[in-house]
Order: C-alpha cells, then structure tokens, then sequence
C-alpha cells in the first residue's frame, strides 16, 4: 500500500488541494447565507430559495469535499509519516483542520435550525461566524508555505 501511496502522492496531493479549495469555498459562502437568512425572514419567497441554497451547498459541495480533503490528507501523512516530526507546523495545520472539522458540523446544525425556522441568530451573529473559516485558512496557508516552526 504505501509503494502505491508514493506511486501516486502527488496526485493525491492535487486532489487534496482541490477538494479543500472546494471544501473552503462552502465554508466561506454557506454563513453568508446564513446572513441573508437571518436578515430576511420575514420575505418567504426569499428564504425558501435561500433554503434550498444552503441544503445543496452543504450536502452536495461542502460536505463530500470536507471527506475528500480528509482522506487525500490521511493518505498523504499515511506516505510520509514524518511530516509529523519536523516541525511544529504540521501540528498547528492540523489543530486548525479539526476546527474546521468541527466548524463544518456547526454549519449543519445552524443549517438544521435555520430549515425549521427555529434560529434565533442575527444576520450580525452570522457576519463574524463567517470570519472564522477564513482566520483558520490564512492559518493553515502559512503553515504549508512558510512553515514558521
């Protein structure tokens, strides 16, 4: 298994690269929708749209790029394992890939709240709960190029 890892690492790695970019394109435009949600409640035509938007966002693109980008990057430490061992960096990308992971579920369940008309978050609550995707990607991109530690 691990021949065929490093056979194929590099396209591993661009499925990785790709599938994360995908990943953070839902994570930046699904509490944007949120904001829109929460600020137009009272336009029913607009929220059943916005609905649908955020269902097919989170299901469809968001979610199976999350497990793509999990796997590619298992596979890859899977190949060379000591990555983890040179540098603090790894460590602090993958400290900020578990948030994201769990920020990914934090979607579903404001997604949950909002299809049943239940929230009660503002569209200014959302508005910051929206930089939190982008803190940890900054994060993550100098981690991989610079590598600080």
């Amino acid at each position: 298994m691990l021949d065929f890892l490093n056979e194929w690492y590099l396209w591993i790695k661009v499925i990785h690269y790709l599938a994360f970019v995908s990943w953070m394109a839902g994570m930046f435009y699904l509490p944007r929708l949120f904001v829109y949600h929460a600020e137009n409640n009272h336009n029913k035509n607009f929220v059943d749209v916005v609905k649908i938007q955020e269902r097919k966002l989170y299901f469809y693109i968001q979610t199976p790029a999350m497990i793509a980008t999990a796997i590619t990057g298992s596979l890859m430490m899977i190949a060379n394992k000591d990555v983890l061992m040179v540098g603090g960096y790894m460590h602090a990308k993958l400290t900020c890939a578990l948030l994201l992971i769990i920020y990914h579920f934090q979607n579903y369940y404001y997604l949950k709240q909002l299809q049943n008309d239940i929230c009660k978050k503002s569209g200014k609550f959302f508005r910051f709960y929206n930089e939190i995707p982008t803190i940890l990607f900054i994060i993550i991109v100098i981690m991989m190029v610079v590598r600080p530690f």
